[in-house]
């Protein structure tokens, strides 16, 4: 199949890529025509430990040599000890496997209406979202992404959902009749802008006080990224609902749902599920993951060289906000800064018109930093 031909048989959802990638090794990755790029994209904040990281490939093609997958109507103890070891992470109980960020914000979202109908209060429907903040793509998740260009063409969405414009109405929007308020430590589709903590510890108050549940979405945050494990962690937060995706399978599709047990109780058998949730090949990349990212020397490395890498970007750019490896930098034309950089060896990307993220792989040091900042030396 010529790339003209596939091209055309792809559906026109995502604009053409510039760059064809066939090999990745660390923070690295080769495009068709043997080009090599530094990636600070890490495959939108998911390749944590880079690429081709020698323990999350043998483990995917250990398992691969056994048995991929069995579907949830059979145990397997793969399953269990990934599910234990996030418990133990979280603090919380109970852990659902899906296969994304959107099915995991979905599946938190059904389980907050689920578990308030269970305490016999029909009623407590409401969803509660923060201005700039982003779920995901499904009809449940969008609805609580209070984003209009996403909603074009797909309305009306799932009704009882509100994002006031400001944090502050956020905060007083939560009421007897409010499900659940969900939230990111950091928001990164919405620019890479860390809402406040006061505002995120009024919430998780007033929460507590209306008696509606605090989840909070750690598909981008989680699993290192900002120094800590989870995000929330750095501030206190004790969440009833945590969910994760992307950088727990370091690029193999996962998706994770964690809640306190009496809220996980919700989800009776038959209640909800997934086919592909909880794959025997997704666990083991998962395991890998957290046998490595969870240790304190490796997260007190991504702090160190995130301090450095937002050193060398508070140096050069105005408006850099962000935690960890996790940061975002203003400029005048953001996609095409983004652009330049690809043409100078750096993958970058567009969250907006006017700011790039910067997510490398967290197994970056300072001299990958420093290669980035000559790379883009002559964009400065």
């Amino acid at each position: 199949m010529t790339p003209t031909t596939q091209t055309s048989a792809l559906m026109g959802n995502y604009a053409p890529p510039a760059i064809e990638l066939v090999r990745g090794e660390g923070p690295y990755v080769y495009s068709a025509d043997g080009r090599e790029y530094l990636d600070f994209t890490a495959g939108i904040a998911v390749c944590n430990l880079g690429h081709a990281h020698p323990a999350v490939t043998e483990a995917i093609i250990r398992q691969a040599g056994l048995i991929v997958h069995t579907s949830n109507l059979y145990g397997h103890a793969l399953r269990g000890q990934v599910a234990a070891r996030l418990a133990e992470l979280s603090r919380l109980d109970q852990v659902f496997f899906c296969n994304s960020g959107a099915e995991a914000n979905e599946a938190a979202l059904k389980l907050a209406r689920k578990a308030a109908a269970m305490r016999g209060e029909a009623d407590r429907v409401r969803f509660v979202s923060l201005p700039g903040g982003f779920h995901g793509r499904t009809f449940g998740a969008l609805s609580v992404t209070p984003k209009p260009a996403y909603h074009a063409g797909f309305e009306p969405l799932l009704p009882e959902c509100t994002a006031p414009e400001t944090f502050e109405a956020a905060v007083e929007a939560i009421d007897e009749r409010t499900a659940a308020c969900i939230v990111e430590v950091v928001q990164g589709e919405g620019g890479v802008h860390p809402v406040p903590t006061e505002v995120l510890r009024a919430i998780q108050a007033r929460c507590r006080a209306k008696g509606a549940l605090l989840i909070i979405d750690e598909v981008q945050t989680g699993v290192g990224r900002t120094g800590t494990f989870f995000a929330y962690e750095a501030i206190g937060l004790e969440p009833d609902i945590v969910t994760m995706a992307k950088g727990l399978g370091n690029g193999v599709p996962i998706g994770a749902v964690l809640a306190r047990k009496d809220v996980a109780a919700a989800f009776t058998p038959g209640s909800h599920g997934s086919t592909f949730g909880g794959n025997l090949l997704a666990m083991a990349a998962a395991q890998a993951v957290l046998e490595h990212v969870a240790a304190p020397d490796f997260l007190a490395h991504v702090r160190r060289v995130g301090a450095y890498l937002q050193q060398q970007l508070t140096s050069r750019f105005p408006e850099v906000t962000g935690r960890g490896l996790m940061w975002g930098i203003t400029v005048p034309d953001a996609s095409a800064f983004v652009q330049k950089a690809a043409e100078a060896g750096l993958l970058l990307t567009a969250v907006a018109p006017t700011r790039v993220r910067w997510v490398p792989p967290l197994i970056i040091d300072t001299s990958h930093v420093d290669e980035a900042m000559t790379k883009i030396q002559a964009l400065v």
